[in-house]
């Protein structure tokens, strides 16, 4: 099944230095398999290789390497400083993909800048927006269950994509979390994602989640953003830039792998909205560099929105997310009467769709297939 994101890597590794993150299993080995079939001489390295190691240490590769890929570099004590040094003394000719399960952006920070010598470009489990384009739709109860991650996607029976994800979840903890930061408390880090995923839609109080615990809301806080860091879960903030009485500040906290949600349906349908947003926003973000963000709305009275768009921190959509209920809902009659913006409430279970001036109700498959193509 090919990735949307092909295009855009080839066109880019003809530029700068190409930087290709996002959740471990997403797709990214695929993808620069891919990439290596058009190129003359491609040379794969991977750091928790040994053997590749002393290649990676010796910088041994051919000089008449056309495409250099290096995965999982930034593990490497001073990544920065060698990945300028490659790249400063390349040959003509070679373009260089470095990929990795953790936001390469931010992932140890020290080091000399890398600014103007690569683009950045963030690889997303499938959502039902990807798979169309690619011509492999599948319905909404599909990835309600089985999320989008290629093999639990593609698996035969959800029995072997049950066992993918125990088996997804246990490596998480215990090797991308060790890898990443020496922590200590894994079965506290492994509680935390169980409490998470039970608490998908919902503002998180990082007060809470300590007590439950027992450790300090700083300390949650900072293994919260581990898991963020590993592209394991995102958090949605409110948008209150523009909408000054939106002051609460609690994030909502969603998986990469919907597949990972615990509860009712509609909690998993509003993880794979936001998901699909994020996906779209950062689609767009890593091709013309404009600030996107998918926030939340919500009032001191109560009244919200599930999601909202902004560009450039201005809101641009409201969506609100519903399993079943086809009126449309009072959050966004609100938030439209007040400041203008227009709305979409998504509803698994519709019969009929309907529109009144710049608010629409809509299929939650259909509309999220559709998402940015308009």
């Amino acid at each position: 099944m090919q990735r949307q994101l092909m295009q855009a890597l080839q066109s880019d590794l003809r530029k700068k230095m190409v930087f290709l993150s996002g959740p471990r299993q997403v797709g990214k080995s695929w993808l620069s398999r891919e990439l290596q079939k058009s190129a003359k001489r491609p040379r794969y390295l991977n750091y928790d290789s040994a053997e590749d190691l002393r290649v990676i240490s010796a910088t041994g590769w051919s000089r008449g390497t056309d495409l250099l890929v290096l995965d999982e570099i930034h593990k490497m004590p001073q990544w920065k400083n060698y990945l300028k040094g490659i790249w400063d003394t390349r040959p003509e000719g070679m373009s260089i993909l470095v990929t990795g399960s953790a936001r390469l952006e931010t992932f140890r920070k020290s080091g000399d800048s890398l600014a103007g010598r690569y683009f950045h470009h963030r690889l997303f489990p499938l959502t039902p927006t990807e798979a169309k384009w690619a011509g492999e739709q599948r319905s909404l109860d599909h990835y309600l269950l089985r999320g989008g991650f290629p093999e639990p996607w593609l698996a035969t029976t959800d029995a072997d994509a049950g066992r993918w994800r125990r088996q997804y979840l246990d490596g998480l903890i215990r090797e991308d979390i060790l890898s990443f930061e020496n922590i200590h408390q894994l079965k506290a880090m492994n509680l935390l994602v169980e409490l998470l995923r039970q608490r998908v839609a919902s503002p998180v109080s990082y007060q809470g989640l300590s007590e439950d615990l027992g450790l300090s809301p700083n300390t949650v806080k900072h293994y919260l953003e581990i898991l963020e860091a590993l592209y394991i879960v995102f958090r949605v903030y409110p948008h209150h830039r523009s909408i000054a009485r939106a002051l609460v500040q609690q994030p909502k906290v969603y998986f990469f792998d919907t597949g990972l949600v615990q509860g009712e349906d509609g909690k998993r349908l509003e993880n794979l909205v936001a998901l699909s947003l994020l996906r779209q926003a950062c689609w767009a973000e890593d091709r013309d560099g404009k600030s996107r963000s998918v926030r939340y709305l919500r009032t001191r009275e109560g009244k919200e929105v599930d999601f909202v768009v902004t560009e450039e921190e201005v809101p641009l959509l409201m969506v609100e997310v519903k399993a079943q209920e086809r009126q449309l809902s009072s959050g966004l009659k609100y938030f439209h009467a007040t400041y203008g913006l227009p709305g979409v409430q998504v509803v698994a279970d519709l019969p009929q769709e309907n529109e009144a001036g710049h608010l629409k109700v809509r299929r939650a498959l259909d509309w999220l297939e559709e998402l940015g193509s308009t």
